[in-house]
């Protein structure tokens, strides 16, 4: 068996990334107050050996408060990535091979949604549906699918003229079973790196309509939210700004390295 190299860079990712689910699954491994624990009297206290990020305006621990914050931001990230892969992947492969009606009509609606800029659609999806988690990441998932659609579309009709699938066919394979065995997992698995890479851009997306008071609700402890509420208080307390911030930058250059990683490896550019 031979161990794939691994550079530096990834390695640390890989382990901040093992915190970060650690953090989102079981915070209370990492010690702390609960989030929404308050107490006036510790009102922007600076970090400290009682508070080692100090605390809120409302005398919440910023520690607690970022340590359970990854499991939200996280879930918008992960779930819309995976809502727009799966989506994407059905429609590719309905454009693919439902024929050349089912592909225009595809291909007019993808276009539709790739003239509409991200940011401004996500509002629109958060404008008729409401605020909230579900709603957020309903509209990531919707502004990254047409891209996800054309590339399993290409993907599919790259993998159905090959040897296998033909073979398959002699062998008197229905079409749904070539389809479901053959086509989709040739065709989404080298996606699935990529669709890692675009997890840290999920993140970033969401916790900036975190800040614009679009996604989780107070007094939920989510990074963007974090960052919304220190607002008028960064001037005077900027370790409530200073650490949620971090934990955004550092999460997104964690798991950016790592489906870097994942893709480089995906397409044979990682020595094994």
């Amino acid at each position: 068996m031979v161990i794939p190299r691994i550079r530096p860079g990834v390695a640390l990712g890989l382990a901040v990334c093992v915190l970060l689910l650690l953090a989102a699954l079981a915070p209370g491994l990492f010690g702390g107050a609960g989030p929404d624990a308050a107490n006036p009297a510790d009102t922007l206290l600076p970090p400290g050996s009682a508070h080692w990020m100090g605390t809120d305006e409302n005398g919440r621990d910023v520690y607690s408060r970022v340590v359970h914050g990854a499991r939200p931001s996280l879930l918008i990230g992960l779930a819309a990535s995976a809502l727009a892969l799966a989506a994407g992947t059905l429609v590719g492969v309905l454009a693919a091979q439902g024929g050349r009606a089912v592909d225009r009509i595809a291909g007019r609606l993808l276009d539709v949604l790739l003239s509409v800029p991200g940011v401004l659609l996500v509002l629109l999806v958060v404008a008729v549906l409401g605020t909230g988690t579900g709603n957020l990441v309903a509209g990531l998932a919707l502004v990254t699918l047409p891209g996800y659609a054309r590339l399993v579309r290409a993907e599919v009709l790259r993998v159905r003229g090959t040897g296998y699938v033909e073979a398959a066919t002699v062998l008197g394979w229905s079409r749904l079973q070539v389809v479901l065995r053959h086509v989709v997992p040739n065709a989404v698995g080298p996606l699935l790196a990529l669709a890692t890479v675009g997890v840290g851009g999920m993140i970033v997306t969401g916790s900036a309509l975190s800040f614009l008071g679009l996604g989780p609700q107070p007094p939920t402890a989510e990074w963007g939210a974090m960052l919304a509420g220190s607002g008028d208080y960064v001037q005077v307390a900027w370790w409530t700004a200073v650490f949620p911030g971090a934990a955004i930058t550092l999460t997104v250059l964690a798991v950016s390295a790592v489906g870097q990683w994942l893709q480089d490896r995906a397409e044979g550019r990682v020595a094994r």
